[in-house]
């Protein structure tokens, strides 16, 4: 038993020197700095008081991927620092744009506006900088406003819509009746949708605009049944974005019928209800850092960081040109708990990934399934496929 225990102490402090020793052979650290640019933006009224308002959206998710690679970097000489700027409401967002490229700055996660994008992206090019882009799902940044020096983590609003056709064309409700809302967003999300349905066969047998000024809350049971009735079709879609209608839209409409897209069923970059592949230890560890669940930027953002982790530990290198190079390359591939490989699409840099379909307590899919077939990867049925991107660099 004596003879046992000295052992065990020997294996000990072997394991103790052995972690010194490799801690001091990277003496002469290298630290790569990684920035996290917020545009912060007006607060919406809220209809609800079951969601607040975040004040710290994707911040935490970098925080949790910069300890996850300093967790690696132990053992490698690597020590990543995060530097947040955040950006007050109608503040200059280029001026702390370029304060952090005169700091010496080339990595930087970016949760702005769609607009200041194309414009910090413009400059990226001309100062040798990454951007990562982990909020805007608009397609114009994959498409005609994509840029050389501009990463998407996020997924575009093509993708998620994508996901949601799949599922419909599987479950065969193929006849869909479409309301949107008025502002930006929603025709963003209305122009997915009416893509993803052409796509896949789906028919739009209705597309009706809520114009409705009043609070939906006071009147769903009178003004929904009427605006919905008149036509048949196997589900709802909705575009409502910010949440002013389509929350009061489900056991409201004039047919019993299920709700889909901003509302009900929900294509998700990340979900609190996903467990599989690993998942629920991110979620335990996001939780206890946060003390709120992971969103769709929290998970993005933490996609950023371990990319960029990811590059420099397999080049062993902080050159930017060779960190592009990987993250575009063959070898890359990220681990995201969805029980793929994630990779970049070379011609506009959106990262592969799959969609999760949830309601609010529950995880009803993952798409893409494998029946949908593609020549490079059934991930490519997600969104604009190389055919399709009109990206110029």
């Amino acid at each position: 038993m004596k003879r046992k225990i000295m052992k065990r102490k020997k294996e000990l402090w072997l394991s103790f020197f052995l972690s010194f020793f490799l801690t001091q052979s990277f003496a002469n650290n290298v630290d790569i700095k990684i920035a996290f640019l917020v545009e912060n933006m007006p607060v919406q009224p809220a209809l609800s008081n079951l969601d607040p308002a975040l004040t710290d959206e994707g911040i935490q998710g970098a925080v949790l991927g910069v300890k996850d690679n300093n967790t690696t970097g132990l053992f490698t000489g690597h020590s990543y620092q995060l530097k947040t700027v955040e950006v007050p409401v109608g503040g200059d967002v280029q001026r702390m744009f370029d304060a952090l490229l005169n700091e010496g700055y080339q990595y930087v996660i970016v949760d702005v506006q769609t607009s200041m994008i194309k414009n910090l992206s413009a400059k990226a090019e001309k100062k040798d900088v990454l951007l990562f882009n982990v909020s805007s799902t608009a397609s114009e940044l994959r498409n005609s406003g994509c840029s050389s020096h501009l990463f998407h983590l996020i997924p575009s609003e093509a993708m998620k819509a994508d996901a949601l056709a799949q599922w419909m064309l599987k479950k065969r409700w193929t006849d869909w009746l479409l309301i949107k809302g008025r502002d930006a967003e929603d025709n963003e999300a209305t122009k997915a949708l009416k893509r993803s349905a052409k796509r896949f066969g789906i028919k739009i047998v209705e597309e009706k605009t809520w114009n409705f000024d009043h609070d939906a809350r006071r009147t769903a049971q009178k003004d929904i049944p009427v605006f919905t009735q008149g036509m048949e079709y196997d589900v709802l879609a909705v575009a409502d974005v910010k949440g002013l209608f389509g929350e009061y839209l489900t056991m409201n409409t004039w047919l019993p019928r299920p709700v889909i897209g901003t509302q009900g069923l929900v294509p998700r970059a990340w979900h609190r209800t996903h467990e599989r592949w690993g998942a629920v230890q991110m979620q335990n560890r996001f939780y206890k850092q946060a003390g709120r669940w992971m969103n769709d930027v929290d998970y993005a953002s933490w996609l950023a960081v371990r990319a960029i982790g990811e590059a420099v530990t397999r080049t062993n290198s902080i050159n930017l040109h060779e960190i592009k190079d990987y993250l575009l390359s063959e070898q890359f591939s990220l681990a995201g708990f969805k029980g793929v490989k994630l990779t970049f699409r070379k011609w506009n840099h959106q990262l592969r990934q799959p969609i999760l379909l949830a309601t609010p307590r529950s995880m009803v899919s993952v798409l893409p399934h494998k029946e949908f077939l593609h020549p490079r990867t059934y991930l490519d049925t997600l969104g604009y496929d190389k055919p399709e991107s009109n990206c110029t660099f």
